[in-house]
């Protein structure tokens, strides 16, 4: 039988734990490096290292979609994600979603359609529902699709549909009609492209 020991000194414990080492990452078209844990996840890195602070940490466990981005385009849970092992990925935030000052249609559309309330689990919201409307015109059925075989197009998506696409996502404030109304106008203003 072994007997494993365990430091008795503080500084011995944080020692032991201090294996950090250089990620490379390529955050809203630019190029990044941290010196971080390797157990470190995107969405802390995101926040805590690089000071980009939309992506919300709501539950930490992947079920309220707070921390949705971006990421080869297509939407990630960040708290789900080890930073290190998106060294060679386009990551796409809340804050690199707009042209300058020229907000996406999607975030102009939330503001227009009051898609928030406390605003909380907005930018995850945004970022999921401009990466569901993506998925959409690439034909990627969801679970609500009656014929998988021939999913709606972006422009025949119905409120049950986007409802379906955006479950991932929880607005604790309930802003679900107007979120949903978001989306659809953001549709048709940018005139079918998320």
């Amino acid at each position: 039988m072994g007997v494993t020991t365990v430091p008795s000194q503080p500084d011995q414990i944080l020692a032991a734990s201090d294996t950090s080492m250089s990620v490379h990452l390529h955050v809203n078209g630019e190029d990044r490096t941290l010196q971080i844990d390797p157990r470190t996840t995107l969405l802390d890195a995101l926040r805590e290292h690089l000071a980009l602070a939309g992506s919300k940490k709501g539950c930490d466990h992947g079920q309220c979609g707070a921390c949705t981005v971006h990421v080869n385009g297509r939407r990630t849970l960040a708290c789900l994600s080890l930073a290190i092992a998106h060294q060679r990925d386009e990551i796409t935030t809340i804050e690199g979603l707009a042209q300058g000052d020229q907000l996406h249609p999607m975030q102009s559309a939330f503001m227009e359609c009051d898609g928030f309330q406390c605003g909380y689990c907005t930018p995850g919201q945004i970022m999921s529902a401009v990466g569901m409307l993506e998925e959409a015109a690439n034909t990627v059925p969801s679970h609500v699709t009656p014929l998988v075989s021939q999913p709606p197009g972006v422009a025949e998506l119905s409120r049950e549909e986007i409802q379906e696409r955006m479950s991932g996502n929880i607005c604790r404030c309930g802003a679900y009609p107007n979120i949903i109304d978001a989306i659809q106008f953001a549709h048709k203003v940018a005139g079918g492209r998320s």
